[in-house]
């Protein structure tokens, strides 16, 4: 019996409880019966978790336009009003916040207040539809994706002016480049610990996508990574993995939340196993003072758990 069958078997008899979830045992990855732990449910909008220096994590409340802190101890508290819509967010190494942002949608620094300022809110006169995730290089880069419009959504008004679904650069000149712009639905976004590969999470794939990136922050070899559990066909005949956020570990490891929960990959792509949660997960950052605390956003909750091995400590993710 496969791993989510098994798991909706148990949910139904009551053995998997939403306060009281636990893992079955990942080797390297998460002990057998680590208790995955409800933070609090009830956000409005959760996605871009990330961890800060001081063991704290924040995330994004996009429809609430804030984003929010998580303390060491658990406390919760607003970290920053009035995001634009931040969606994903990334860390540079002098403590400025970069973040995609849908309300008017851009790519740019949201934080502090000295540093805002927008990198990219267009390419080549079309502006973007819904900037969703990013990641950080070493040579002061940022890959990022624009989603698109939601499936079924009806055009935006404005769609005439607007571009299609891709994986963009802007180099740290501040040109923008389009790398990519025939996946369907680029959602997460991450590299490798050193920066040799480039991951994209399809959301309306079947399979995680891996490119070579090449000196110039350029992409060659495009590739089907790793195939997603929770691939299916919705009710209205679409393809779906949910594959959202992506984050790496220490030894290059994957994990990908998707429809089945957070499926982890080793760096050659084989599966290693799901952690399953109540709610699908939309999103997840490693943090903590010691990065093996992983943080899991989705549907309004928030939830954490702790793993054998620590977030790549590269980057702050």
């Amino acid at each position: 019996m496969k791993l989510n069958a098994l798991l909706l078997l148990m949910a139904a008899a009551g053995v998997v409880h939403a306060q009281e979830t636990v893992t079955f045992e990942i080797a390297g990855v998460v002990a057998a019966g680590t208790k995955i732990e409800l933070i609090r449910d009830g956000f409005k909008g959760t996605e871009g978790p990330l961890g800060l220096p001081d063991g704290s994590l924040v995330f994004t409340e996009t429809q609430a336009n804030r984003i929010t802190r998580i303390g060491p101890d658990g406390t919760l508290s607003t970290f920053l009003e009035n995001t634009n819509g931040a969606n994903g967010l990334a860390l540079a190494r002098d403590g400025t916040l970069f973040a995609v942002q849908v309300a008017q949608t851009r790519v740019g620094a949201i934080h502090p207040a000295g540093r805002v300022k927008t990198l990219a809110d267009a390419y080549k006169g079309l502006g973007f539809v819904r900037p969703n995730d990013l990641v950080l290089d070493r040579r002061g880069g940022i890959y990022f994706t624009d989603s698109g419009a939601a499936p079924g959504a009806p055009p935006a008004p404005d769609a005439a002016s607007k571009g299609k679904p891709a994986v963009y650069y802007i180099a740290a000149g501040g040109a923008v480049e389009r790398l990519v712009g025939d996946i369907e639905r680029p959602n997460g976004i991450q590299l490798s610990p050193d920066e040799k590969v480039l991951y994209v999470a399809n959301t309306a794939g079947e399979h995680v996508l891996a490119f070579d990136v090449v000196s110039d922050g350029r992409l060659a070899n495009r590739r089907n990574f790793a195939r997603l559990e929770g691939w299916r066909t919705t009710e209205t005949g679409a393809t779906s993995s949910g594959a959202d956020g992506l984050a790496v570990d220490a030894a290059g490891r994957l994990y990908v939340a998707s429809t089945a929960g957070v499926q982890v990959f080793s760096p050659a792509g084989a599966s290693l196993g799901v952690i399953a949660l109540p709610k699908a997960p939309q999103n997840l950052a490693f943090a903590g003072p010691d990065k093996k605390t992983l943080y899991v956003v989705g549907r309004g909750s928030a939830y954490k758990l702790a793993l054998l091995t620590p977030g790549f400590g590269g980057r702050a993710k």
